[in-house]
């Protein structure tokens, strides 16, 4: 399917948002005021992850279907999405009395398959990454004449995530500074569109992933650039390549593209569970983590758009632990000690005394990497921050230990 360039309009935006009134939910904006301590000014976080079906998602993908005809509707929908896309357009469908088909990796989190399920849609699983899906539904449009509803490279998904940036501006009418997750664009191309159109002198960072950051080379290179592999936690942004259409609003209208890494958005997560109570997918963190990371100047006040909040809970954990690695606050490590009673008791003994917590201990004995006579105790620690990791990894050795820190998983 061929897309103009043509950018969206303002009033497209405003169309979008009369056809989502009582379909959407008007997300809450929350303070973020450990944010706002570093960065001496208000800093705001735009709830998307309480949308309905946990994302933005259902806005666009909403307003694209709402424009089918009867016809085109009567032949169903198809999209293809790592979850939620994919939650927002079997939502949309079942709400406008349409068939939908959705087509995820292989590798797609269970929960967000078994959302996509619970809201009708007929789920088939493909591929290893988006690309590889998005393939996969575009072959399923051709073969059965199903509207294949893009994740966001068209007109009306934009004109759909748009309407976010119509209520920051209803909620946060003085902001200055915009940070939106970034994945293939469309979240931040509608955005852009908004406050281009009213509000020009507000700056709009976009935040990708460091793992699948395609509009950094893009950008550079004037056109959409595919990346050749990518990976991250946040697959929700993990897209190999921008769309031709919301490349050209970002080039455009959007002043920054920046990237986090791994930790950092694990960091992001764990500050908005503990702090703020919101549970909140990696990719949805992005914006916080760039603020936490130093990696943009701001003015502000200051809206983060916490873009989904759909998590594997098994993700989850992997992440949080993560997040307190990178906050100094969880250590993994190896001392090696004589094998001979009560070695054992002594080193857990002086963690005590320093008092960080142990979570779990594994005692080895036989590894050919040992020595005669010598054990290897793997522990994971919890701390109250770098400061007390240091202080407690510096007793070990002072006790004549050896420590080695584990690779981060």
């Amino acid at each position: 399917m061929e897309l103009a360039t043509e950018l969206v309009s303002l009033g497209r935006v405003e169309t979008a948002r009369k056809l989502l009134e009582g379909v959407v939910r008007r997300t809450p904006m929350e303070p973020a005021r450990p944010l706002s301590s570093r960065l001496g000014g208000p800093v705001w976080l735009k709830c998307e992850n309480l949308q309905r079906a946990g994302s933005y998602k259902v806005r666009g993908a909403f307003m694209r279907i709402a424009q089918l005809s009867p016809a085109e509707r009567e032949r169903g929908v198809v999209a293809a999405s790592a979850g939620n896309h994919a939650q927002g357009v079997a939502l949309a469908a079942s709400l406008l009395d349409t068939t939908a088909t959705v087509f995820m990796p292989v590798g797609a989190p269970l929960p967000k398959v078994a959302a996509t399920k619970g809201y009708g849609a007929r789920v088939e699983l493909v591929g290893s990454t988006v690309d590889d899906a998005l393939l996969a539904a575009g072959e399923f449009a051709e073969r059965t004449g199903a509207v294949f509803i893009h994740p966001f490279d068209h007109p009306d998904v934009i004109a759909g995530q748009g309407t976010v940036g119509l209520e920051i501006l209803e909620q946060c009418p003085d902001v200055r500074t915009v940070i939106v997750s970034v994945g293939g664009g469309g979240l931040i191309s509608g955005i852009a569109t908004v406050f281009k159109a009213l509000r020009p002198e507000v700056t709009l960072i976009g935040v990708q992933a460091a793992g699948a950051a395609a509009f950094p080379p893009s950008l550079r290179a004037g056109k959409p650039v595919r990346l050749n592999r990518y990976a991250t936690i946040a697959d929700g942004i993990a897209v190999g390549c921008p769309g031709e259409l919301t490349f050209a609003h970002v080039s455009a209208l959007v002043d920054d593209v920046v990237t986090v890494s791994e930790e950092e958005l694990s960091e992001a997560l764990l500050l908005l569970l503990e702090r703020n109570k919101l549970l909140v997918e990696p990719a949805g963190a992005a914006p916080v983590a760039a603020l936490l990371a130093g990696t943009v100047t701001v003015e502000p006040p200051v809206v983060a758009v916490l873009s989904g909040g759909n998590i594997d809970p098994l993700l989850l954990a992997r992440v949080i632990e993560h997040g307190l690695a990178a906050a100094g606050r969880y250590l993994r490590f190896t001392v090696r000690c004589g094998d001979q009673p009560g070695e054992l008791a002594a080193i857990l003994t002086l963690i005590a005394e320093q008092r960080a917590n142990v979570v779990d201990v594994l005692h080895q004995r036989h590894d050919s990497r040992l020595r005669l006579g010598e054990v290897e105790v793997a522990l994971s620690v919890e701390t109250r921050g770098a400061e007390h990791s240091d202080t407690l990894l510096e007793a070990l050795r002072r006790a004549g230990y050896q420590v080695t820190l584990a690779q981060p998983a």
